[in-house]
């Protein structure tokens, strides 16, 4: 029998470390973080000829049914856009808006993106390649759900103070651009280019404003909203009232459920309005 040399288990042994060495201290391929969790609201229209007095309030059958007071809830909105609404046009909004009672001005940047066919989760796919994934918790994700359509939408919510303006006073062109280049997230700002948001926002007029009013009660254990929004119409002539309920839920299957059951709860009043919310898109054909 042959016996094996001693310097050749050696020699083994050290090629056994090096290879080992090697493969621990090779680069591991990075881990794509997962798409965003987003949370879902509820949006339908409301018929306003049917749910609505002639003084423009939500009539008291409505407000009985979901417990609402009579008493509201005022919100100031306006958006900054250039005038070829850039923008818009690249899936952002950047909006002022403030709320009856709150000292500061809040200031939303949100990225908007398509659902198709309902494939929510193509769409957050689609949204993790172009930076926003599980990792970025600046950002709040939502499937707004309408009739028919949902869109999923990316908010950054921050707040800024500007003096000489009380109540719901909106701050003119010039400081609502101020405010808005003063605080725009990273992500906004590099959108197409380094200070693309900051240029964006530089040549940027007001869209609106609209004073909205909002009604808070519950509907099936949900704390729900209706909303009054009073936009131009669209020769300018006079206002179209838009009227939005809508409640959230953190659940998927929950929001489907809930979504037929609430469009079948207002199809039964008499209520529904059989059409998807597009305020933001009127307020930005309109003004």
């Amino acid at each position: 029998m042959r016996t094996r040399r001693p310097w050749v288990g050696a020699l083994a042994a050290t090629v056994c470390t090096a290879l080992l060495a090697v493969t621990l201290s090779a680069p591991q391929p990075a881990k794509a973080a997962s798409n965003m969790v987003p949370n879902y609201e509820v949006k339908p229209l409301l018929d306003p000829s049917v749910v609505l007095n002639s003084d423009n309030k939500l009539n008291s059958t409505v407000r009985s049914a979901f417990g609402m007071p009579d008493t509201v809830t005022k919100m100031n909105v306006q958006f900054m856009d250039t005038p070829d609404k850039d923008i818009y046009n690249n899936g952002w909004i950047a909006r002022v808006r403030k709320m009856e009672g709150d000292k500061d001005f809040e200031l939303t940047y949100k990225k908007r993106y398509p659902i198709a066919g309902g494939d929510i989760d193509a769409a957050l796919t689609q949204a993790n390649l172009e930076g926003f994934d599980s990792s970025d918790t600046n950002y709040e994700a939502q499937v707004e759900w309408g009739y028919r359509n949902q869109t999923l939408s990316l908010s950054r919510v921050k707040n800024d103070s500007k003096s000489g303006y009380s109540g719901m006073d909106l701050p003119s062109a010039s400081d609502s651009r101020k405010l808005l280049i003063n605080n725009i997230p990273g992500k906004m700002d590099k959108w197409l280019y380094s200070g693309w948001g900051t240029d964006m926002l530089n040549d940027s007029r007001i869209y609106g404003p609209v004073l909205a009013k909002r009604y808070t009660g519950t509907w099936s254990g949900l704390k729900t909203y209706i909303e009054i929004w009073p936009i131009r119409t669209a020769d300018g002539s006079g206002i179209e009232y838009v009227v939005e309920g809508s409640f959230k839920t953190d659940d998927r299957a929950a929001a489907q459920q809930k979504h037929d059951e609430f469009i079948a709860y207002l199809q039964n009043k008499g209520w529904f309005l059989p059409q998807d919310s597009l305020k933001t898109q009127l307020i930005m054909d309109r003004y």
